[in-house]
């Protein structure tokens, strides 16, 4: 069962950046794309970015495009977003999770604890 530890999370003003982290449990984190979301107090879970098993592949939500950069570190079973020119409407938890394909923004699988996001104006 893999498991995903969501970090990084914090308080910052807009226009400011914040690094999240994913790191996953078990031996299957290589073989998997994988993928950021973020749900917003009232709103449903949304797709944010998403990256290939390998990296060589990623895909972007036209609301953080330009803004964000999501990579991985298979070594590491650890996943990344690079957040800059943060907004407040980028305030949300964030969660990680695989998804179903290289260019998918649907998750599969189970969700971690996600890691807050709050972003000042």
């Amino acid at each position: 069962q893999v498991q995903w530890v969501e970090s990084g999370g914090g308080l910052v003003q807009a226009g400011g950046s914040l690094r999240l982290s994913c790191a996953a449990s078990g031996r299957t984190f290589s073989s998997r794309s994988m993928g950021w979301f973020r749900q917003a107090t009232g709103k449903e879970r949304e797709f944010v970015a998403g990256i290939s098993s390998l990296g060589g592949s990623t895909y972007y939500a036209d609301s953080v495009k330009g803004r964000c950069v999501i990579s991985r570190d298979n070594a590491k079973k650890t996943v990344y977003l690079q957040m800059n020119s943060l907004r407040p409407e980028d305030t949300a938890v964030y969660y990680c999770a695989p998804t179903a394909g290289a260019s998918s923004a649907v998750a599969v699988g189970s969700w971690g604890q996600g890691t807050q996001v709050t972003v000042s104006s």
